[in-house]
């Protein structure tokens, strides 16, 4: 048990960065199996986390549901992640969070800083029905908290691709949630495509939005799925990370819930 909490305590004081199996050995002084037994434990307890790119530990969601995470921690995962994930797709990666006017701000930023390419900074806004922002959400709220907020708010139709039928737009919400993700393939913009993810809160409610914007000369039909699905696990690792709980339907209204078999 006095193994445990020292591993614990040592992955507590590095948070949000993780913390290398040798490192947690030699600092601890502990036996290499003894030590990656009390690492599997607390994993299938969810008070510890692997990073598999890395091979690293951090808190598990587990742990970080019920402690929670300070925004500065949660700022340092949210870059981080991006940051590989933007390396690898060669494309700008963003975060941004809902603002009062019902909005997106972007809170961080990641640019590969290679070739010509989509710039986003931190502080751009984008409007409430962006569409890729959009779909990720509100896919996983109760439809009718969608159709709520859109009575105040302007679907707009940015480009002849975009999607502004409620009806159209909560089968869209349903195959987001399906597969994860959103694209948006020249619907903001003729030029541009992008896809997006949602982080979850400890309440199972998405509360930031991971994206990427390309020119959809380089981003379309062809390879948006597999793009998606890449920011789909980086969202995923994020909500892990900062202790998230992702709920399944939780974009099914309770009516639909309670009709289904």
């Amino acid at each position: 048990m006095s193994a445990a909490v020292r591993i614990l305590e040592r992955l507590a004081a590095e948070l949000p960065r993780a913390v290398s199996p040798t490192v947690l050995v030699n600092e601890l002084e502990l036996n290499r199996s003894t030590c990656y037994n009390i690492l599997a434990t607390l994993q299938q307890a969810g008070w510890a986390n692997k990073l598999e790119a890395r091979g690293g530990w951090t808190l598990g969601p587990g742990l970080l549901a019920l402690t929670g995470v300070s925004d500065d921690s949660v700022t340092a995962v949210v870059q981080e992640e991006i940051d590989r994930l933007s390396h690898r797709l060669g494309y700008v990666v963003f975060a941004a969070k809902q603002d009062g006017s019902g909005g997106y701000t972007v809170i961080a930023t990641a640019d590969p800083r290679r070739g010509v390419r989509v710039v986003v900074d931190v502080g751009d806004r984008f409007p409430f029905s962006a569409p890729a922002l959009m779909q990720a959400m509100y896919a996983h709220r109760p439809f009718g908290d969608f159709l709520a907020t859109a009575r105040s708010k302007v679907i707009e139709k940015f480009t002849e691709h975009t999607a502004v039928d409620v009806d159209v737009l909560e089968r869209i919400f349903s195959e987001v949630r399906r597969r994860g993700f959103s694209t948006s393939v020249r619907q903001f913009n003729l030029a541009q495509s992008g896809a997006a993810a949602p982080v979850f809160d400890r309440d199972g409610k998405p509360h930031l939005v991971v994206a990427t914007l390309a020119f959809s000369s380089e981003l379309d039909e062809s390879n948006i799925a597999s793009v998606g699905q890449l920011i789909s696990t980086t969202a995923g690792r994020i909500t892990d990370r900062t202790g998230g709980t992702h709920v399944p339907d939780a974009g099914r209204d309770e009516a639909t819930v309670a009709s289904a078999p």
